[in-house]
């Protein structure tokens, strides 16, 4: 079952995510990947796609051109869980692996 986190574990979490920032309502954790060109980002996205489906946890974002902005929060819990800091990690080890941040 997935549970909402409490302030201290939220913060725990988002001390080993440094890219990541909670965001102004503090119900979710977001972020903008930059990439070489459209295709990196948009092959980063198609990883993260895959990944989102097989844990059944899916981001809010969106791309422009080599610009992938992220919003990671569970909506059935009404705010963050550990399911938004595991895609976070996700994302973050897939970004690595494709290209060099350009933030």
């Amino acid at each position: 079952m997935v549970k909402l986190l409490q302030d201290a574990e939220r913060h725990e979490a988002l001390a080993s995510l440094p890219e990541w920032k909670l965001s102004d309502a503090g119900d979710a954790i977001v972020r903008s990947f930059t990439f070489k060109d459209f295709n990196e980002a948009f092959g980063f996205m198609t990883q993260v796609a895959l990944h989102a489906e097989k844990i059944d946890h899916h981001p809010e974002w969106s791309n422009v051109w080599r610009k992938v902005d992220v919003r990671l929060t569970t909506h059935s819990v009404h705010g963050l869980s550990h399911l938004d800091f595991e895609m976070a990690k996700f994302m973050n080890a897939m970004a690595s692996a494709s290209r060099h941040d350009q933030d």
